[in-house]
């Protein structure tokens, strides 16, 4: 999505080599014609999949999982990172390692929002190390439904996430692909989908 790619590189910053702030657009402060542009691109790559529910994990992926699935006219939701009193015993959970916060924690969704005849896209703001994304897959295969795929809004190619996905099997679309960076720079891969 060459939009999203020149305003990463306008406004995005590579803190370190593998660090990306990226949260005066897309992630504390939020560009929202932006980000439902994003969501159709979403919707334009996995339209044809019969998409029944998008799924991601709190937080920053959930402005992204509401315009993917407002684009294709289905429901979201999102895995929860701290149990909430009103969350009952009968969830589906997954550990996860965060890169971002360095911490581990739980995420669970509620089995009443995630059953087996499902056809689950799978979006988020980024894939780096692939641990959230790897647990929310865990987490469709525990409920029995159908992975069409995983959406990440920023890629950063040269960790080992999307190599974890596609070994287990799963598609998986980029609209920013970063092949390498450090601060100043930041070079994207050639085969990012182009959408405009």
């Amino acid at each position: 999505m060459k939009e999203l790619q020149e305003r990463i590189i306008r406004d995005g910053r590579a803190l370190s080599e593998t660090v990306l702030k990226v949260d005066a657009f897309l992630n504390h402060q939020v560009d929202a014609e932006l980000t439902m542009k994003i969501g159709q691109a979403f919707a334009d790559l996995f339209r044809a999949e019969g998409v029944t529910k998008v799924l991601t994990v709190e937080a920053s992926g959930i402005h992204f999982a509401l315009a993917t699935a407002y684009a294709l006219g289905v429901p979201f939701v999102y895995a929860k990172k701290k149990k909430a009193v009103t969350l009952s015993d009968d969830v589906y959970s997954a550990p996860v390692y965060s890169f971002t916060r360095q911490e581990h924690y739980q995420i669970s969704i509620a089995k009443q929002y995630l059953g087996a005849e499902e056809r689950v896209l799978i979006v988020d703001d980024f894939l780096a190390t692939g641990a959230a994304l790897v647990g929310l897959t865990q987490i469709v295969k525990d409920a029995g439904a159908h992975l069409v795929g995983v959406g990440a809004v920023v890629e950063k190619s040269f960790q080992e996430g999307r190599g974890l996905l596609e070994d287990a099997g799963v598609r998986v679309e980029s609209l920013a692909r970063i092949k390498s960076m450090k601060p100043g720079e930041i070079h994207f891969m050639e085969s990012a989908p182009v959408h405009s």
